[in-house]
Order: C-alpha cells, then sequence, then structure tokens
C-alpha cells in the first residue's frame, strides 16, 4: 500500500477533484484487488472504468477512461476508489496476498499443460471471445509475412458493421469500436518493430483512409477515435523513420495528405515532423509543392495553413505576410493578423501601416474587427498620438452606437483630454436614435445605458422617460435614482414586481424578492414604513401557496 494515502491523493488530484471525489464514494462498484492495483467502476455522468496502480515506479497513479481522465488527470473517480480502498485497508494485505496465490497458482497450472491441451485452452477462448480472435488472427498474418492477409485482418478490425445500429455506430459503442481499430494501429507498430517498416507505411497509409470513411458513421463524442488517429499519424511516422522511404515520393504525400486527399480530421499529420526523414531534397520538394499548390488556390485553408506553417518554421516573415494578404478578410481581421507578425518580427513601422489600411480597407466600420481598432488605437497612445486614437475611436462609435464603443470613445478623449466635446457629439447622435426609435418604437436605447454609465442619473431618467427603456434600463436607473429619488425609483420597482407576482420559479421568485427589499429601502427613506407592511401583507396572503417564495421572504425578514 506504499503511497496510497489520502494526503497523496490530495497532492495528485488537487484539493478540488479531492473534495469533488468524496462525493462519489457511494458511486464506486465492482472493486477488483490484485497484487498491485485495484480496479472498479465509478458512476458518474457515465459508467466509467478506474485503476489505480499501488506500487508503480513513480508511486501511486492512475487511469481514468472519464473525459478528465483520459487527458491524463487524476480525477474524482480515481480519488473515489482511492478512498473506498483505504476504508477497507485493513483487509488489503490478505486480499494481495490471495491475488498474489491466484496468479501463481494458474502460472503453475499453465506451466504443466501440454502443448496440445494449451491449443484447446486457447482454442476455446478464441470461440468465446471475438476481439481475442481478431487480435490473433491479425499477429498469425504479420508473423506470416503475408501483406495481403494483414490487409485484409485491418480492414476487419475497421469494420464498423458489427457495432453498427441502422448503420450507424452510437455513442454507447463508440469506445468498443476504438479498442477494436486501436488494434489495427498496434498491428501497424508491431510490423515496424519486426523489420517491416516499408509494409508498415503502406498499411498505415490505407488504415487512415479506411479510418476516413469509418468516423462518419460514429459518434465520436468523447473522442476516442481522435486519438486513435492521433496514434496512427504516429505509427507512420516512425515507420517512415525505420524504412527511409524516397523522401520525393514522401514530400508529394505529405502535401497531398495536408491538403485533403484525406479528409478525416483525425491523423493530424504536420510534414515537418519528417524534416529528419525527408532531408534537403525532400524538404525542397515538399516547399515546391506546397508553394505550386498555394499559387492554384490562395484562398485555400489548407494550402495557407502549409504555406505560413513552412515559412515560419524558416523565419520567412514575407512569405507569411505574402500568404495572408493574397486572402484579405472584409472586417480588417486579417490585416490584425499581418500587423502582429510584424510587430514579432520587429518591424513595428510595417505593423502599423498594415493597421491603418485595415480600418481604411474595411467598408462599414461597424463590422469591422474591433480588435484592430484597440491594436490601433493602443500603438497611437504608445506613439503619444492621442488625438489619432481618438479620431478612430469617434469614427468606430458614429458606426456602431453601441455602450461599448461609448465607452472607449470616452476612455481615449479623456487621454486626450476633450472628453466633453467629444461627449455632446456622441450624446446628439444617441438622442437622434432614441428618437427614431420611439417613433417605430423599438425598446430602449443605447442613450438610457451611456448616461448611467456617465452616472448622470438625472439625464438618464429624463431620457428613458421621453424615449422609452427597458425594463433593464428601468430597474438599474431605480437602483441608481433611490437615494435622492425614493418615490420615483418605488414607482419603478413596483410596476417591475407585478408581473412577476403571476409567475412561478426560484429565480423568478429571487428576482421579486430582491424588488421587495428595493422597496423596503424606499419607503425607510420616505417615512412610510407602515405602507410597506400593508403590501407585503396583501403579497403574502396572495401567494400563500408558493411555499418557496415564503420561505425565501422569511429569509429576509419580509
Amino acid at each position: 500500500m506504499r503511497g496510497l494515502t489520502e494526503a497523496n491523493l490530495k497532492k495528485l488530484a488537487g484539493a478540488r477533484s479531492f473534495e469533488r471525489g468524496l462525493g462519489y464514494l457511494d458511486a464506486v462498484s465492482g472493486v477488483e484487488i490484485g497484487d498491485s492495483w485495484v480496479t472498479a467502476t465509478v458512476h458518474g455522468t457515465e459508467r466509467y472504468e478506474v485503476e489505480l496502480t499501488l506500487d508503480g515506479p513513480g508511486g501511486l497513479a492512475g487511469e481514468c477512461d472519464c473525459p478528465y481522465g483520459l487527458e491524463g488527470n487524476f480525477c474524482k473517480h480515481l480519488v473515489a476508489l482511492g478512498l473506498t480502498v483505504l476504508a477497507r485497508r485493513e483487509r488489503l494485505p490478505r486480499q494481495r496476498k490471495a491475488a498474489r496465490e491466484r496468479a501463481q497458482d494458474l502460472d503453475g497450472w499453465l506451466s504443466v499443460l501440454s502443448k496440445e491441451e494449451l491449443l484447446a485452452l486457447l482454442r476455446e477462448q478464441i470461440d468465446g471471445d471475438r476481439q481475442l480472435r481478431l487480435r490473433l488472427e491479425l499477429r498469425a498474418a504479420s508473423a506470416s509475412g503475408d501483406l495481403a492477409a494483414v490487409r485484409s485482418r485491418i480492414r476487419g478490425l475497421l469494420d464498423i458493421g458489427p457495432f453498427t445500429r441502422y448503420g450507424y455506430v452510437e455513442y454507447a459503442d463508440a469506445r468498443a469500436y476504438a479498442d477494436q481499430a486501436g488494434q489495427a494501429v498496434s498491428a501497424i507498430g508491431a510490423l515496424t518493430g519486426s523489420g517491416r517498416a516499408a509494409d508498415a507505411i503502406t498499411l498505415a497509409r490505407e488504415t487512415m483512409r479506411l479510418l476516413a470513411e469509418a468516423v462518419e458513421s460514429v459518434d465520436d463524442s468523447d473522442g476516442w477515435l481522435g486519438r486513435i488517429g492521433a496514434d496512427l499519424a504516429d505509427a507512420h511516422l516512425d515507420a517512415c523513420r525505420a524504412a527511409r522511404p524516397d523522401p520525393e515520393e514522401l514530400a508529394r504525400w505529405l502535401v497531398g495528405h495536408v491538403l485533403g486527399d484525406i479528409d478525416d480530421g483525425l491523423t493530424d499529420i504536420d510534414p515537418l515532423d519528417y524534416e529528419d526523414v525527408l532531408g534537403e531534397e525532400g524538404m525542397a520538394v515538399l516547399r515546391k509543392s506546397a508553394v505550386e499548390a498555394w499559387q492554384g488556390n490562395r484562398r485555400g485553408w489548407a494550402e495557407k495553413y502549409l504555406m505560413e506553417r513552412l515559412a515560419k518554421a524558416g523565419g520567412d516573415v514575407d512569405t507569411v505576410i505574402a500568404v495572408h494578404a493574397a486572402d484579405l478578410s472584409p472586417n480588417g481581421h486579417t490585416h490584425l493578423v499581418i500587423a502582429r507578425e510584424l510587430d514579432t518580427a520587429r518591424r513595428a513601422d510595417e505593423a502599423l501601416d498594415w493597421a491603418e489600411r485595415g480600418i481604411r480597407e474595411t467598408r462599414d466600420l461597424s463590422d469591422v474587427d474591433t480588435a484592430l481598432v484597440d491594436y490601433l488605437c493602443d500603438r497611437y497612445t504608445q506613439a503619444d498620438r492621442p488625438s489619432d486614437a481618438v479620431a478612430v475611436r469617434r469614427d468606430h462609435f458614429r458606426a456602431r452606437r453601441t455602450l461599448a464603443a461609448y465607452q472607449q470613445l470616452r476612455a481615449a478623449a479623456r487621454t486626450g483630454d476633450c472628453w466633453p466635446a467629444e461627449r455632446a457629439g456622441a450624446l446628439a447622435l444617441l438622442r437622434a436614435d432614441a428618437e427614431r426609435r420611439q417613433q417605430g418604437w423599438y425598446g430602449g436605447s443605447v442613450l438610457v445605458d451611456a448616461l448611467l454609465d456617465d452616472k448622470d442619473v438625472d439625464a438618464a431618467w429624463q431620457a428613458a422617460t421621453q424615449t422609452g427603456a427597458h425594463d433593464r434600463q428601468w430597474l438599474a436607473l431605480a437602483d441608481q435614482a433611490r437615494a435622492d429619488r425614493p418615490a420615483d425609483a418605488l414607482g419603478v420597482y413596483l410596476r417591475l414586481a407585478e408581473p412577476l407576482t403571476k409567475q412561478t420559479g426560484n429565480a423568478v421568485y429571487e428576482q421579486l424578492v430582491a424588488l421587495q427589499l428595493s422597496m423596503r429601502d424606499c419607503h425607510r427613506r420616505l417615512g412610510t414604513e407602515d405602507e410597506f407592511a400593508v403590501h407585503v401583507t396583501a403579497l403574502r396572503t396572495a401567494q400563500k401557496r408558493k411555499r418557496n417564495l415564503m420561505r425565501l421572504m422569511d429569509q429576509h425578514s419580509l
């Protein structure tokens, strides 16, 4: 039991996962004790298989097939199993000894069986275990050197047929299918290890295609096939390093794969991982092929990705910029990407030029990437050009007319010491908008929000009264005005509370009680506590069937 303590569980899991694990103690079932391991099932959102290694090289460790555990984390389910084991610690020495003795007995029994008896036993297991049969058939084909037989077995492992319902592998069966597909990847790796790396390359590429076809019919919500795809990519790379295929052919295949010859989204291969295999000759072909593909489709995502990847690896900033410049987005986002690339290359003047160009070339500033506006204004501020920053913010606000754009204009104008004049112009635009909204009645206006954000409560109240406001705005107005205008605020609270009395649900009750507390404060300021008492009594009488509401009102002494 070395290493299995509450302290170590907490250290491995972290305080949060440890605390959450305490809530899963009753969800642990099927605990099985081995000599150096413990397995169990833990029922969480799904049914998870959990294993603790008690005496591993690094001490206590564990694996769980929940999403968090699959990322390599020591999860709450492992904590629950560990605590369950610790609760029975007095039995464990005896249970581990019994497990060790069972293993020794089994080994001893197998060792005295004749070849014929062992074969009979193995055949019996094969007849009852399809997975075992497929694994052994694949190993037999690999050992025989029959590539066609290995290919056939791999196709069998990737066949979704045994797992489908109405032609689709559902979520509950996806893990089992992925486990079977993983056996094919293991077999490819074994070929490389047995000196048949060239065959492994061929089969890896064929398997990528088969997996790409299969994934279309599998609910891979938990990413099981994604992990198999990553393992398959690694197996292909290992095989290439062992076999050293023709570099030109490999380069062309890599480019074709990246550009979508196999559209699977699973085997995410980075051609630069193959640089040691390709050598100078192969890398030259890779670059040439990438350039040709990009020149043929400058707006293709994969073509741009490959060109950018190769250019960045070679430190070729100009090519990176050329790739982006060939497909500029209409909202200025690509201009910003280029500016940041130039910043990284310490070419600040060019970066600023691209950012300014992005603003100029955006036809409608209401659609501009706001990050570009922020970037440009930050650059102007750093260069002590506050008036330019204000001009950009002003144009952006005029195009967008949002509270966020107003706030950003205010910040820039205050830095430039020109906020009063800018504020007057901005509010004039918002008032005109509010009047148009009033005529067509679209609800509340940005004008009210802007005035509230300026803490100009009286002006905001007047604007809301004249041009209308959303209930959210009226509530904010009442909250800010309550100290100086309690009677006006009380009228707002009463109006907002009335429709809530006809609704149910805890969220509604919380809103209703919050309004009652605000009303109580207004009555205190007005010196009319008796009126509030009458109001609360009437509310309780009318709402007495809503027990959760009554309980909440009791908690707040209402």
